[in-house]
């Protein structure tokens, strides 16, 4: 009987390759399931993935805890002999219940064996690009295994996120974007849930603050803070479109100079803690330096979607859900 030791720490949740790489590696020999397609209520995205060792160590998931098990059974089979696998599951099986897919859902899950499926040249291609943050296709046969990488040609599907078959019905395509990141300006109390909330939902996340009394290691123990004055600290991060700026120190001397960077990069959100009141305030500043109403309107404010939070770390909640949803409802 094999042992199944799950591996799910919140750095880890997003790096499969890099921990399926690894795992090849070190000599355990590695698996690569892929959430291929879906119907009904599946909890996995299509692109959703796992890595499993030859010793039944799991990283990741493909049904959010339904049918593990059974996969991790199926990939060590397929890693024994070398092969690619298409394995599904639904309701509708008479094994549904047994493996425990019981939400109604049906998923189908490719297997790719690391070394005689995923060669390691081309899986440590994909891990190095995701590292360097470039945006990355991987494309593979799911009848004859045959893969690729691209880093040009699939700018609809980089751009909506969204991994799938091509028409052909068997090229299977999966979208390894870079990391989101999380800007946060304010160490705040707000901050101290929004940290680990964003990093547990797969964000890098990077606390801006240049007071240090703020910023202490007190507050933020496990996070180390920027502590750069706001404009600088953006521009050296150079915001792109996978990332989120999110203002919270409530004061304008700190907040309006990384907001007159934000606004002017293509960070996909911006958003501004602060009362009705004070958005109408720091829109009529903006508007007064010269920034059109269609920039300011990228302007998050009040920030967060209105779920009546009143506790810090419910309105850490609202910000976090708008965050995702300005990405994910496009």
């Amino acid at each position: 009987m094999c042992k199944l030791t799950e591996i799910n720490s919140a750095k880890q949740i997003e790096a499969i390759p890099e921990q399926a790489l690894a795992w090849h590696q070190e000599g355990r020999g590695a698996v690569l399931a892929t959430v291929v397609q879906t119907w009904g209520s599946a909890p996995r995205r299509i692109g959703g993935q796992m890595a499993i060792s030859g010793q039944g160590d799991m990283a990741g998931s493909v049904s959010g805890g339904c049918v593990e098990g059974a996969v991790v059974l199926e990939a060590l089979e397929a890693l024994n002999a070398g092969e690619i696998k298409v394995l599904e599951y639904g309701i509708s099986d008479g094994d549904a219940f047994a493996v425990g897919l019981a939400c109604g859902g049906t998923i189908r899950v490719l297997l790719e064996p690391v070394g005689a499926v995923l060669s390691e040249p081309l899986l440590a291609e994909l891990v190095a690009a995701r590292a360097a943050r470039q945006p990355m296709v991987y494309s593979v046969n799911c009848e004859t295994g045959a893969n690729a990488l691209h880093a040009h040609g699939y700018e609809e599907r980089m751009r909506l996120d969204r991994s799938g078959f091509e028409p052909d019905g068997v090229t299977f395509v999966s979208v390894h974007n870079p990391k989101l990141r999380l800007i946060i300006v304010g160490a705040v109390h707000i901050a101290q849930a929004l940290v680990p909330m964003a990093e547990l939902a797969g964000f890098d996340v990077y606390l801006i603050d240049p007071r240090g009394s703020f910023g202490s290691i007190e507050r933020f123990p496990n996070h180390q803070i920027i502590e750069d004055w706001p404009d600088q600290a953006l521009r050296d991060l150079q915001l792109e479109a996978r990332s989120a700026l999110v203002l919270l120190t409530h004061d304008p001397k700190l907040d309006d100079p990384a907001l007159q960077v934000g606004l002017a990069s293509n960070a996909y959100y911006i958003g501004a803690l602060g009362s009705t009141r004070t958005h109408y305030t720091r829109v009529e500043r903006f508007l007064s330096l010269g920034f059109s109403q269609a920039q300011i309107d990228r302007i998050h404010g009040p920030v967060g979607l209105p779920i009546g939070a009143a506790t810090p770390a419910e309105i850490a909640a609202s910000i976090l859900a708008q965050i995702i949803s300005a990405l994910r409802l496009l």
